[in-house]
């Protein structure tokens, strides 16, 4: 097969599966798909392809007609396509016909080559990587995650989404940290939408918002008759998100019996309906939330810490809006144009004090408090620049007023904010036993900065206070 000398670089490597039953064709098929920037895995038969595709779902398929014993390649495109329903396949073939051609095209094969490919192969590689790029853009937008929804260029929340461009592509699961407001939902549809699994359902529960009694219901689903008013069966978030990921907001206030069925799902892959007998297999990222700090929590007796380990394998820390001041401009900006798109109303601009006072802001409420704010001034302000004034009485005087009691300097916006901050790194500091590596990256900061604030706010730990 000729090489050709132009590399291809996907934005994640796509996974490409090479069912081949000639060992050493497989192998060269791997080993150039890998020198290309692929990741790539083998199958020697039909049915140890859709083996491997179940486990490590592929995003592409490089898939010979003519497989020796076992299923023809045309048989194994069609029942690879029921479980991998976005993976694209191109097929390959020496002695095919014009109605191999017409089978591979009904059962929906991205393209069909004759062997040797040579650079038709790469050609082709790179127009299917392509549509899935995408195809995978085209569902961020629907699920409200493209890039002007996640807005800023702060450090914070580059360290966050890097954290969470890592685990995407990956079906590991993912804990969520930061306070309410932090937008903990919006990086969790940011994971959804460039993971392997973007074309598959993408499923809530708000586990707060759920009566106690209900919400194995909702999680598991139940038979007709399980419950009183249970008038016909019903799937659970589980089911629902069968081959697509299942967010889990709030994810503390399950009760401790509902939290063990939860790690049984997650470790074993099987459920059970309430009032039912059939266990039934699921294959579900999970994605879990939290505003609470969970190791407390454990330390409490109220989460169940072989969960907490079980859904800590990945940590991402969402960082308060108070910690990336910088953004505070870009998402005022941008609320106040959005609402204006949205409601038909006229553009308004900030006025350069008004800015000044919502960077000085505290924002307890974080990004879902500004939004509120801006939205409120775009339909009650009318004149087309928004002023400090106009502004004042819509932020909350409990932060100021806090700062004044404790006695910081005239109690003022700044002060609370930097208060606000030294307890921030305290608290992220003492939830990893005082290691300023892991505290500086769940904070978005870099060593040298943590230890200038370290010194700048007086934070020791307490058994060097005590010397």
């Amino acid at each position: 097969m000729t090489e050709d000398p132009t590399r291809v670089a996907p934005e994640f490597p796509l996974r490409v599966l090479v069912v081949e039953d000639l060992d050493n064709e497989r192998a060269a098929l791997m080993r150039l798909l890998r020198e290309r920037g692929f990741e790539a895995a083998g199958a020697d038969s039909g049915e140890k392809a859709l083996d491997e595709a179940a486990a490590n779902p592929p995003d592409l398929v490089l898939l010979d007609l003519d497989l020796g014993s076992g299923m023809r390649g045309d048989e194994v495109l069609v029942r690879l396509k029921q479980k991998v329903p976005a993976a694209e396949a191109i097929m390959l073939t020496a002695t095919g016909t014009k109605e191999d051609i017409f089978k591979a095209g009904r059962g929906g094969a991205f393209a069909y080559l004759e062997k040797p490919p040579g650079a038709a192969l790469w050609q082709m590689l790179r127009l299917a990587a392509q549509h899935i790029r995408l195809r995978q853009q085209s569902r961020a937008l629907e699920l409200g995650v493209g890039p002007e929804a996640i807005v800023g260029t702060s450090a914070a929340l580059r360290h966050a989404l890097g954290e969470a461009d890592k685990a995407a592509p990956t079906s590991l699961t993912v804990l969520l940290t930061g306070e309410n407001g932090t937008g903990k939902d919006l990086i969790a549809r940011y994971l959804h939408a460039r993971s392997r699994r973007a074309d598959r359902a993408f499923v809530k529960l708000n586990c707060a918002a759920i009566p106690r009694e209900l919400v194995e219901s909702e999680l598991f689903g139940h038979e007709k008759g399980a419950f009183t008013g249970a008038q016909q069966a019903k799937k659970g978030k589980f089911e629902l998100a069968d081959g697509g990921s299942l967010f889990l907001d709030e994810i503390a206030d399950l009760s401790q019996e509902s939290q063990a069925k939860v790690l049984h799902a997650v470790e074993r892959g099987e459920i059970e309906r309430v009032g039912g007998t059939r266990t039934q297999v699921v294959d579900v990222r999970l994605i879990a939330a939290t505003n609470k700090e969970l190791l407390e929590e454990v330390r409490e007796g109220r989460f169940r810490e072989d969960l907490y380990h079980r859904l800590n394998v990945i940590p991402i820390h969402v960082p308060a809006l108070r910690d990336r001041t910088e953004d505070i401009a870009l998402l005022a900006e941008h609320f106040l144009a959005r609402v204006a798109a949205e409601e038909g109303l006229s553009r308004k601009e900030l006025t350069p004090a008004a800015l000044d006072l919502l960077r000085a802001y505290a924002w307890p409420g974080n990004v879902r408090e500004l939004r509120n704010v801006m939205e409120r001034a775009a339909v009650l302000v009318d004149a087309p620049q928004v002023d400090a004034h106009d502004l004042e009485l819509w932020l909350e005087r409990e932060p100021a007023e806090a700062a004044a009691a404790d006695g910081t300097a005239d109690g003022g916006l700044r002060e609370e904010l930097e208060r606000r901050e030294a307890e921030a790194i305290r608290r992220e500091l003492e939830a990893v036993r005082w290691n300023v590596t892991q505290a500086a990256a769940r904070l978005g900061l870099d060593r040298t900065n943590l230890h200038r604030k370290m010194r700048k706010y007086g934070i020791r730990r307490h058994d060097e206070e005590a010397t």
